[in-house]
C-alpha cells in the first residue's frame, strides 16, 4: 500500500508570491491591505499578523484597525467608511468571526465591492452566482489553484462538500459547477441522510466543519483526492477535519496544516493585487 501525494500549499503559495510580486513592482502605486480586528483572540491576531508578513514579503503596504471586543456594529462602521475614501487602501478584511453583539452582514456590505479582498461582499457573492467576473471568495480559490498547480482536474468528477458554510461550502459549490472545472458537486451538511454513502463514492472530498478528524479512511473511496479545511483547537494542537490515516488509502491529500491554509493567504494577497491593478 502506498500513501497518497501530499499537495503542499506552501510550497504552491511560495510560486504565486513570487508571481505576485513581479506584478506589484509593475504597478505606479504600492497597493494597500487594510485588516479590521475587533477583540483579542489570539488564533485572530496571528492570523492577521501572518497576512500582513505575507504582505511586507511582496510589497503590499499594511494598515491595521485593532478595536476592543465591546465595539458596537455603528464604530465599525465607520472605520470601514474612513478606509472605503482612503486612496492608500486599495483592498480591506474584516477579521472573522465577529463578537456575537456586532452585526455582521452589515458590516461586510459596508466594505466597498471594490475593496472587498475577501469576495465576501454581496454584491461580489452575487457576480459568482451569476458566473460574472468578480473577486473569489480566498478558501475556495485556494483549493482551486491548489489542484490546478498539482495538476488536478475537476472535470466531469464528482466531488462531495462536507460542509455549507459562506465561507467556504457554498461558495466553493458554486465556483466547482460552473463551465471552467465543470464538476458535480454535491454539498452535504447537518441535514444529509447516510453522509458516508456521499463520501465513499466521490472522487474528491472537501472536508470544510471544524469538526477534528471527522473524516476517516473508512469514509472515502480507494484513490480519492481529499482536502482538508477545517480547524479546531484541541489539547494537542491544531487540527484538521481529516483524520491523518486518509493517506493510507487516498491518491492525494491537502493536509491541515500546509496545505489549504498557506494558499488562502496567497489568494488574498492576488485579490488585493488584482484590486489594485485595477483602480
Amino acid at each position: 500500500m502506498t500513501s497518497a501525494r501530499i499537495l503542499d500549499g506552501n510550497l504552491a503559495a511560495s510560486q504565486i508570491k513570487q508571481e505576485l510580486a513581479v506584478r506589484v513592482s509593475r504597478l505606479t502605486k504600492k497597493p494597500g491591505l487594510a485588516t479590521i480586528l475587533i477583540g483579542d483572540d489570539p488564533g485572530s491576531i496571528s492570523y492577521v499578523a501572518g497576512k500582513h508578513r505575507d504582505c511586507a514579503e511582496i510589497g503590499i503596504e499594511s494598515i491595521r484597525v485593532e478595536l476592543p471586543a465591546n465595539t458596537f456594529t455603528e464604530t465599525i462602521i465607520s472605520r470601514i467608511e474612513d478606509l472605503n475614501s482612503d486612496n492608500a487602501c486599495t483592498g480591506m478584511i474584516v477579521q472573522l468571526p465577529l463578537p456575537r453583539q456586532v452585526d455582521a452582514f452589515r458590516v461586510l456590505s459596508t466594505v466597498h465591492p471594490t475593496k472587498d479582498a475577501d469576495g465576501l461582499h454581496p454584491t461580489n457573492l452575487g457576480k459568482l452566482v451569476l458566473n460574472h467576473p468578480t473577486i473569489y471568495p480566498c478558501t475556495p480559490h485556494a483549493i482551486i489553484e491548489l489542484a490546478r498547480l498539482n495538476q488536478i482536474s475537476w472535470q466531469g468528477k464528482d466531488v462531495v462538500v462536507i460542509g455549507r458554510g459562506t465561507t467556504v461550502g457554498r461558495p466553493l459549490g458554486l465556483m466547482l459547477s460552473q463551465r471552467d472545472q465543470n464538476a458535480t458537486v454535491t454539498l452535504t451538511h447537518t441535514g444529509t441522510r447516510d453522509l458516508i454513502s456521499h463520501t465513499r463514492r466521490a472522487d474528491i472530498v472537501i472536508a470544510a466543519i471544524g469538526q477534528a478528524h471527522f473524516l476517516k479512511p473508512e469514509m472515502i473511496k480507494a484513490g480519492a483526492i481529499i482536502f482538508d479545511v477545517g480547524i479546531t483547537r484541541t489539547a494537542e494542537g491544531l487540527q484538521g477535519d481529516v483524520d491523518p490515516r486518509v493517506v493510507d488509502v487516498a491518491s492525494a491529500f491537502s493536509p491541515m496544516p500546509g496545505g489549504v491554509g498557506p494558499m488562502t493567504r496567497a489568494m488574498l494577497l492576488a485579490n488585493i493585487v488584482t484590486l489594485a491593478e485595477q483602480f
